[in-house]
């Protein structure tokens, strides 16, 4: 799994389709990232000491990381992402569109 938290991404598929956000999570083990804003849920939670008013509350679930694409806010565009070695030995994502280390 290529995307990480923090990454700016646009939904290509599902009901958010062309949304783009910031990943908050990254489940890699599940294949699964909620992303900023996409895939609102409704959830109805009892008055607690942590949530006093209780009520319906909107938060992010997850989606599929098939779902979504890394977008470069630099080129407004999406894009794959690749592995690269520098000459140190270290590996680095690359844009492979532009060939820009992320």
């Amino acid at each position: 799994m290529r995307i990480k938290k923090g990454d700016n991404v646009k939904v290509v598929a599902g009901n958010d389709k062309g949304k783009i956000g910031k990943v908050l999570v990254v489940y890699p083990e599940r294949n699964r990232v909620i992303v900023e804003g996409v895939n609102l849920i409704k959830r109805h939670t009892r008055p607690t000491t942590r949530n006093r008013k209780g009520g319906i509350i909107q938060k992010e679930a997850p989606i599929s990381a098939s779902n979504v694409m890394y977008y470069d806010t630099v080129n407004n565009h999406v894009c794959k992402i690749g592995m690269r070695k520098l000459a140190d030995g270290k590996r680095v994502r690359i844009n492979k569109k532009s060939g820009e280390v992320i």
